[in-house]
């Protein structure tokens, strides 16, 4: 459906530690809205810490749905997250509430605001089993088994290469043919506002990543460990293993620190990669917080998304 047939909503998105968040708190506290989360990291519960999840406080300031909507064992696809940001979106309008989207990953807004794929059934058991089975390649290693089983989705990251081989093995069928196959149109169209601090980008991240270890993140790491497998998904948070590994005395505090450090910078490039090849750079505004110039550019495209005044 083309864009303007839907109301439109503010997207605010960019790679990990970009600000993402501080802007959208400065722009809801002096505004009616709903801030919908789309962290696939965040939307477990107890990983708290190393997701970088919203304050108490924040949270209290102003109403935040997408966090901690499932258990850390629970497998939440971005079908599930794009149906329920329906539902908060919705929710939102109903109590006179303007509902910001604001997250940094790529397949949660794709599912969102492109046509939705109608997820395929998978046996369970057969499904972990084959994962415990693929857990020790690397990315390598399963781009060669997709480029063998789904050709068309070998260049994607570890969780869609893990995922194209679930299905083409479970079902016999290719994924990218799925796809294809069972489309539904989108509801709704988005304006984005493209967050990222260009060179800055790497220091903010190992300063957050700083702030994060002095805030109590291995021992929040020491008590999760009593009590989620390690198979668990919420496990696969950026860094959450690594420290693991370091509460268990298998590393040291400082070549942790470098790991995670490494693993986040890396998933920010991959988030930037996603952002400058994925979204229709008509209904883009790209904005460098440490700019002059970022405020006067969030206003603008705040009343282009939203209304002149709202």
């Amino acid at each position: 459906m083309a864009a303007d047939e839907h109301p439109l909503i503010p997207v605010i998105c960019g790679p990990t530690a970009a600000g993402k968040s501080d802007i959208a708190l400065q722009l809801t506290q002096r505004r009616t809205a709903t801030i919908i989360v789309a962290d696939s990291r965040q939307i477990y519960r107890g990983f708290d810490i190393g997701t970088a999840k919203p304050t108490a406080s924040e949270r209290a300031a102003v109403p935040h749905r997408g966090i901690d909507v499932a258990g850390p064992t629970e497998r939440y696809s971005a079908a599930s997250w794009a149906i329920d940001a329906s539902r908060w979106i919705e929710e939102a309008r109903g109590s006179g509430r303007v509902p910001l989207v604001v997250g940094g990953t790529g397949f949660y807004l794709r599912a969102l605001f492109d046509p939705l794929f109608e997820e395929v059934e998978l046996d369970q058991r057969r499904r972990q089993q084959l994962e415990q089975a693929l857990a020790g390649m690397s990315v390598t290693e399963l781009r060669r088994w997709t480029g063998a089983l789904d050709p068309a989705r070998a260049n994607f990251g570890r969780t869609q290469l893990l995922r194209a081989i679930e299905v083409a093995l479970l079902t016999g069928r290719r994924l990218s043919d799925l796809h294809r196959e069972r489309v539904r149109p989108s509801q709704h169209a988005a304006r984005y506002l493209v967050v990222d601090p260009g060179p800055a980008l790497a220091g903010q991240i190992a300063t957050r990543l700083d702030a994060m270890l002095a805030g109590g993140w291995v021992d929040e790491v020491k008590t999760l460990i009593e009590t989620i497998a390690e198979a668990a998904p919420a496990w696969k948070a950026t860094g959450y293993r690594v420290i693991r590994e370091y509460v268990r005395g298998a590393i040291d505090l400082s070549r942790a620190r470098e790991e995670v450090l490494i693993a986040t910078r890396q998933y920010a490039k991959r988030q930037r990669t996603w952002l400058r090849h994925q979204l229709d750079e008509r209904l883009v505004t790209r904005v460098n917080p440490r700019d002059p110039s970022c405020q006067t550019l969030i206003e603008r495209w705040w009343r282009d998304a939203v209304g002149q005044h709202a």
